[in-house]
């Protein structure tokens, strides 16, 4: 699957596109795969790489979302708990049941506790992942050797998915291109096109190769997450924004730091949300925070602030506390929330709900927004719904309830390697045996292989240094120091298959570094 020839069919194709989507995030992957399973002649289009921004940098949940319930949304958590479970069912080499445990340090945290998970599992039903049962304190120190133990009384464990955010992205989008759309990364849409008021069309920019081209369509569906206000601009100047800023950073530390396999989950830090502890591929993440900001960037910063925060609130819960020195990685990601309609400056971000809001406006571009990763599938129904209604498209039911996402496998081995590859992880051993050159480890401290950017680049439409190793072999979530140092390799394996020359390949390790998700402190912390 190469870029460019995606390109050349756009650009040829002189008849209207039924669905054109501009975001290649959860939301706007969903649409189009729900759209082409539906037999919809669909185009995606991303200003970056897939899952570029929001939608790689999340806590790697697959959730009901217990705060929810806390809240008393109990529609949206019964919503999100249902797509887990299907999610579950459809992409079992990504999504995985994970058991989290509440640790205990009050007498009325056990009960209390116990009854809100009962509950969460109830509202699960047929779908639910495994029943959530109070523990004694020695059952949590064998599931979590590094809990603290200072006044611990026990805890409730319980049941949640976990998964790998951007693989679940590039899966997605060999599914939509599998079913018949047309996907592109790297191009931004500059402008709506209108015929006697209505939008019907997109102007299109190549970032990559320059130029630009329109594309006609009959249904165009803003899903740019943390950009929809930009999209909606194109279509009425005097548009108010709807979304409201939110960063939320995380922390990666070595797994030595939790020893095991279960999770914690802090039900309320001193800021009132929920924190994680969680193991994922061999490292440990550590997150989330809630901080208001001022606009939406496609690299975002951490803050001090919030680094200090996770490590203070981390201290209280484990025996041996992280330091600043021991973070492999520190990434920040926006949450693109759909803002309420009053008092928008004085509500808290931790307070917005999580619900998505879909709407059409008056020229017909129809907006997504809101939500989260656990119901990208629901969202995504209800937006080729409204497309087919909004459009005079010929109904079609949704089929993607049970559709297999790509690389789907009836039986997953998830201690196997390259287990997130499902039904790939035959290909790249594939390669591996083509050329032993192939089959050659990236990183001495690593196990990823050539084969795995050469199959990046050939089979999942990778074109940077950085689609690589933060979205396609996620070194860069894992060890930042070492992605750092591996980018030359990667430039030049990449060059080879892409045909570039030199001069590129310097571009390309450069803009790496200059935009590899680091604090200012790390550099230092680290000399």
């Amino acid at each position: 699957m190469l870029r460019n020839d995606n390109i050349k069919l756009l650009k040829t194709c002189d008849t209207p596109w039924d669905f054109i989507v501009i975001g290649g995030g959860a939301t706007g992957l969903g649409v189009a795969v729900d759209a082409a399973s539906r037999g919809f002649k669909t185009v995606l289009l991303e200003q970056s790489d897939f899952a570029k921004a929001t939608s790689s940098r999340s806590t790697k949940l697959i959730h009901g979302g217990v705060r929810y319930l806390q809240q008393g949304d109990v529609g949206m958590v019964r919503e999100a708990l249902r797509e887990r479970g299907r999610l579950l069912q459809n992409a079992p080499h990504l999504v995985m049941n994970q058991l989290f445990i509440v640790p205990n340090y009050s007498w009325w945290e056990k009960p209390f506790y116990t009854i809100g998970l009962t509950l969460y599992d109830w509202m699960a039903g047929k779908l639910g992942f495994g029943r959530s049962v109070p523990m004694s304190k020695k059952d949590v120190v064998k599931a979590i050797p590094q809990i603290a133990r200072k006044g611990l009384r026990g805890g409730v464990k319980y049941h949640d998915g976990q998964f790998d955010d951007a693989r679940l992205a590039i899966n997605l989008m060999q599914t939509a291109s599998e079913l018949g759309a047309i996907m592109v990364n790297y191009v931004k849409v500059t402008g709506l096109l209108k015929t006697e008021g209505k939008v019907s069309g997109v102007t299109v920019c190549d970032a990559i190769d320059g130029g630009s081209f329109d594309l006609k369509g009959k249904c165009i569906v803003n899903a740019t997450g943390i950009f929809v206000d930009e999209v909606i601009r194109m279509d009425s100047l005097d548009h108010t924004p709807i979304v409201r800023p939110s960063q939320g950073i995380h922390l990666v530390v070595d797994r030595s730091f939790l020893g095991g396999d279960t999770a914690i989950m802090i039900p309320k830090t001193s800021d009132g949300r929920v924190l994680f502890v969680i193991p994922w591929h061999n490292r440990v993440i550590i997150g989330t925070t809630d901080t208001p900001v001022n606009e939406f960037v496609l690299e975002p910063k951490p803050f001090e602030e919030e680094i200090d925060f996770i490590l203070k609130t981390a201290a209280s819960y484990l025996a041996r506390p992280p330091r600043r020195e021991d973070i492999l990685c520190c990434y920040a990601g926006l949450r693109p929330l759909a803002a309420p309609k009053r008092n928008t400056n004085e509500k808290k971000t931790k307070e917005i709900s999580r619900r998505h809001k879909l709407f059409a406006a008056a020229s017909g571009l129809i907006t997504i927004t809101g939500g989260k990763w656990t119901t990208y599938r629901q969202m995504a129904q209800e937006t080729v719904d409204l497309g087919i209604r909004q459009n005079g498209l010929p109904a079609q039911q949704c089929v993607t309830q049970r559709l297999k996402i790509h690389g789907y496998m009836p039986v997953v081995e998830h201690n196997s390697r390259l287990h997130i590859y499902g039904s790939d992880g035959d290909g790249i051993l594939a390669l591996q045996r083509e050329k032993p050159e192939y089959a050659e480890k990236l990183h001495p401290a690593f196990d990823f292989t050539v084969a795995e950017v050469v199959w990046a680049v050939r089979m999942e439409m990778a074109v940077t240094v950085d689609d690589v190793l933060a979205r396609r072999i996620r070194l860069l979530c894992l060890d930042t120091r070492a992605a750092v140092e591996l980018a030359p390799k990667i430039a030049h394996i990449m060059a080879q298959e892409l045909c570039r020359n030199e001069d590129w390949v310097h571009r390309q390790v450069e803009d790496f570094k200059s935009s590899s998700h680091l604090p200012d402190f790390f550099f230092k912390s680290h000399s």
